[in-house]
Order: C-alpha cells, then structure tokens, then sequence
C-alpha cells in the first residue's frame, strides 16, 4: 500500500468513526458526492489544501491522517545529553579531528617536498644555462 492509499485510508477511518457519510463531506467541502468519492477511491488528486480541511472537517489532527506520531519526532538535544550519546559524538569528534590533524600534517610534508623538488629542478636549469 503506497503513502497515499495508507492516507486515504485514514480517512475513510476517521470519517466513518464520526459517521459521516460522502454526501455530508462533499456537503462540508463544498464539492459534488461524485467528486468527493473519487477522492476516496484515489482517482483524484487529493491536494495538501484538501487535506487540510477533511482534517479539520473529522477534527483530526493532521498527522493522524499522514499516519504520523509526533511522539517520533527525536529531541537531538536528549541524545547529545545523555551520557552515552555525549560521549559518543565525543569520540566520533576526536577521531575526526585526529584524523584531520593526520592529514594536515601529511599535506605539510608533501608541500614542503614540492618545495624542494622545485628548488632542485631550478638549480639543474641554473646549471644547464651555465
């Protein structure tokens, strides 16, 4: 079942939950039964707009009918506050800044290598004009 057969679904739910019938949503949506039936059967496009008011119409939450717990929704500082998770991005910025120092200093190195290639391939030329 795709994102929004699972959506349709949800408010087919909700609508017989509150025992509304097609007519009385095409009724509060101010569209034909025949339109608001297509919405149920997937044969129209049902936009975020529409969306929006069948919530409001079943006085649902919107995220009811997305089939979404807010409650899912991690809070990024608990995780970075807890001992555990501290301390694992900890290490994790150790690390990278070990290896970035790492690769600092090999680039140094190699900088400085070039430098001394260069030098030494101008005093062969030096020595070729002479």
């Amino acid at each position: 079942m795709d994102t929004m057969e699972i959506i349709i679904e949800k408010i087919k739910e909700q609508r017989k939950k509150r025992g509304f019938s097609h007519e009385n949503m095409a009724d509060e949506l101010h569209i034909s039964q025949a339109a608001y039936s297509k919405i149920e059967k997937n044969e129209t496009k049902l936009t975020v707009d529409r969306l929006y008011q069948i919530a409001e119409i079943l006085e649902t939450p919107i995220y009811e009918l997305l089939d979404v717990n807010p409650n899912n929704i991690y809070n990024q500082q608990y995780f970075y506050d807890t001992s555990v998770g501290h301390q694992e991005i900890q290490n994790l910025y150790q690390e990278n800044k070990d290896k970035t120092e790492k690769i600092e200093s090999l680039y140094e190195e190699r900088l400085k290598d070039k430098d001394k290639l260069i030098e030494q391939l101008q005093q062969l030329i030096y020595l070729q004009k002479k």
